[in-house]
């Protein structure tokens, strides 16, 4: 079978489940938490899908990598995946989870990227600015990036606005050459 295939119905059960017992907000965040663990730790997915380690020091695992306020639904659907020795794909199920998430409650994941530390306001505007083009609700991440020199740069779906001074600097360049 498919490893996106299997992936996905395993999120869907999960998505089913936490939306049943109306704890959706709190599995999204942890799952979340857990995909973005699977980047900043790479030695997580080798650690994982290491047969020396037993289920429980892998079900340990997953779970302080899911953050520190997990919900119980979280850890039972961790133990069930471990149960069915499909631990090598959690980090499918969790960004699975993430994006089944985001679709069922019309949520678009932006990231702005800016010279300098954004004020609440201007935050607030970009927000709006976004959700008014994707009629959906934006879920914002910021991050100040020194070498844009001045300006933003703003990401969500397929859509890029690159309004940084670094790239009007750039354009001039490669058009002085």
């Amino acid at each position: 079978m498919d490893l996106g295939l299997i992936s996905v119905r395993y999120a869907r059960a999960l998505l089913k489940a936490s939306n049943q017992e109306k704890q959706s907000e709190q599995v999204y965040a942890d799952m979340q938490t857990l995909a973005a663990e699977y980047v900043n730790v790479p030695e997580l997915s080798v650690t994982i899908a290491n047969p020396m380690l037993s289920r429980e020091q892998k079900e340990a695992l997953l779970i302080t990598a899911t953050g520190s306020t997990k919900c119980e639904l979280t850890c039972r659907f961790i133990r069930l995946v471990l149960k069915e020795g499909r631990a090598n794909i959690m980090q499918f199920i969790a960004n699975s989870f993430v994006s089944l998430y985001r679709e069922q409650n019309n949520l678009i994941h932006a990231k702005l990227s800016t010279a300098v530390a954004l004020t609440p306001e201007t935050e607030s505007k970009l927000r709006k600015l976004v959700e008014s083009k994707t009629n959906g609700n934006v879920e914002f991440k910021t991050s100040v990036d020194d070498e844009l020199i001045g300006g933003f740069v703003l990401e969500y779906d397929t859509y890029r606005l690159d309004a940084s001074v670094k790239r009007q600097l750039s354009t001039i360049l490669s058009n002085l050459k």
